[in-house]
């Protein structure tokens, strides 16, 4: 995770992102806080990259990579003014021990559009992400990938219409998908939990699983009755400040999985 010590929205590059709309840049920090304690708390430990002042979205932690088996898949930006955050992330993990980091030749978000179940490594294209990596992305982490064309520009990165729940578990907003793809999601994920467009809205897709706890924004209320039905313990979070940069829970965390 990164704090949002430098946090503004000062230009536009999704359909969340409007300068005209200041930033409480205090409260802004209160619910990162609020979010890296609640990891604390459920007994995952949180590692903090440091913030730099000239990289306002660097507080969006999940673009920076995509970690499988300890090896590390760096990201590569579609727009100039995020560019520098992949070099940031590559040598966080090379100064933390990690010996398998690769700098990619394809224009890839990390976990923005990548989401890794047990089976498969699903990969979002069509805003952001470029269909090269997905191959690339293949070859390095020696997994199946399944390309999914996101056609809503509102859900610009897969983690914004798409959360892994567990295992090969899912929950996901089809609106945000082609004709395509969604019919492979219903033939990957045949149970999974498929969210209405007013809590995908909420960005309520935008969550993080342990595989028993959810964390997710608070406003997405029509996802705790049936997260609970399938024996999963919701935890709502407001990062309302976060969301004016088009981020929420999973924008904000980069999940580490070791060797």
């Amino acid at each position: 995770m990164c704090p949002p010590a430098h946090f503004r929205v000062t230009y536009s590059i999704n359909p969340w992102m409007d300068p005209s709309k200041p930033v409480d840049l205090p409260l802004a920090l209160a619910q990162w806080e609020d979010l890296r304690d609640r990891y604390l708390s459920l007994g995952h430990t949180v590692e903090v990259l440091e913030p730099r002042p000239d990289l306002p979205d660097m507080v969006y932690a999940a673009n920076g990579a995509t970690v499988v088996g300890g090896r590390v898949l760096g990201a590569r930006f579609a727009h100039a003014e995020r560019a520098p955050e992949a070099s940031a992330h590559r040598e966080w993990f090379r100064a933390h021990g990690f010996t398998d980091v690769r700098e990619p030749e394809h224009v890839n978000e990390g976990e923005g559009d990548f989401a890794v179940t047990d089976s498969w490594l699903l990969a979002g294209r069509g805003f952001r992400s470029s269909p090269l990596s997905h191959p690339e992305a293949q070859e390095f982490f020696g997994r199946p990938v399944i390309g999914l064309d996101l056609v809503d520009p509102r859900y610009y990165h897969l983690d914004t219409a798409l959360a892994v729940l567990g295992g090969d578990q899912v929950m996901y907003y089809p609106g945000a998908f082609s004709p395509g793809s969604r019919a492979v999601l219903a033939r990957l994920f045949p149970d999974a939990l498929v969210a209405g467009e007013e809590d995908a809205l909420a960005l309520g897709l935008n969550a993080v699983s342990d595989g028993h706890h959810v964390l997710l924004p608070q406003a997405a209320v029509g996802l705790f009755g049936p997260l609970r039905e399938r024996g999963y313990e919701p935890v709502g979070l407001d990062l309302s400040e976060l969301l004016k940069g088009g981020g929420s829970v999973k924008c904000c965390t980069l999940e580490i999985r070791p060797d």
